[in-house]
């Protein structure tokens, strides 16, 4: 495989499903050598093997982005294994307790999403630009979302935790721009994902109410996401640092 990022060495935490696993595969087309970072281990093999079918060159790597030392060791085997690391997708992540208001919000869910969402991609950024100030370039990108750029209802934790993705964003490319590293965030829309379906439910007044809110009249796919996400690591993006860039069929143009 030959592309935009030949030669180059990518990691994608959340590898193991839904835009992780998308991302994943598109960097392995675009010439990248491809670390798959996730907690579950079936899944993230299987994103591997994927790869390596469609003649791409990848690994996995067990890891909860929550833990300094599963990160500092996801890095540290990237590294190990490739030599370097180029382009870094933050992208592990999870929903906490939809549906409860912020009154009712159990601490313990609280606590979870933020170590996940926010502090576990504070993790990888901090190991991250660590590698990549030694090589002297690299881009991050982070998942954040259209949660990251408007509020909501009865998400508290999720709403909280994505703003905090786009501000740490933000920090990390102005501190880093002049190390020769570029930080950006995507910013889904609701992406036809299992995150996507647990929220719908099956329920098609739920589907069509969530579809209502994408102007586009329809819900994305993890692929629409991972075009974006390579786009932002490629040296098509050069001149693009610490944007959120929305993908997301209008969601935030209403």
């Amino acid at each position: 495989m030959a592309g935009r990022l030949n030669e180059k060495v990518a990691l994608v935490t959340g590898g193991g499903s839904g835009i992780g696993r998308a991302s994943a595969l598109a960097y392995a087309k675009e010439g990248a050598r491809v670390v798959v970072a996730d907690v579950n281990v079936e899944r993230g093999q299987d994103t591997v093997r994927a790869i390596e079918s469609a003649g791409g060159q990848a690994l996995f790597v067990r890891a909860d982005v929550s833990k300094r030392a599963d990160v500092e060791a996801m890095i540290n085997t990237t590294v190990e294994s490739y030599g370097q690391l180029d382009c870094a997708f933050n992208n592990a992540g999870i929903e906490g307790a939809v549906g409860t208001p912020i009154a009712d919000y159990p601490e313990d869910s609280w606590d979870k999403v933020m170590d996940i969402n926010l502090k576990g991609v504070w993790l990888c950024m901090k190991y991250e630009l660590a590698q990549m100030l030694k090589q002297g370039s690299g881009t991050i990108v982070n998942t954040a979302s259209v949660a990251g750029l408007v509020g909501g209802p009865f998400g508290s934790a999720y709403y909280a935790s994505k703003h905090g993705v786009v501000g740490l964003t933000k920090a990390g490319a102005i501190e880093y721009g002049k190390s020769g590293i570029r930080v950006n965030a995507v910013c889904p829309g609701v992406i036809r994902t299992e995150m996507a379906d647990r929220l719908i439910n099956d329920n098609q007044q739920i589907e069509s109410a969530v579809t209502s809110l994408h102007p586009l009249g329809r819900l994305g796919t993890p692929e629409e996401v991972a075009h974006m996400v390579v786009w932002l690591s490629s040296d098509d993006a050069s001149f693009v640092t610490g944007q959120a860039m929305a993908v997301d069929g209008g969601f935030v143009a209403q």
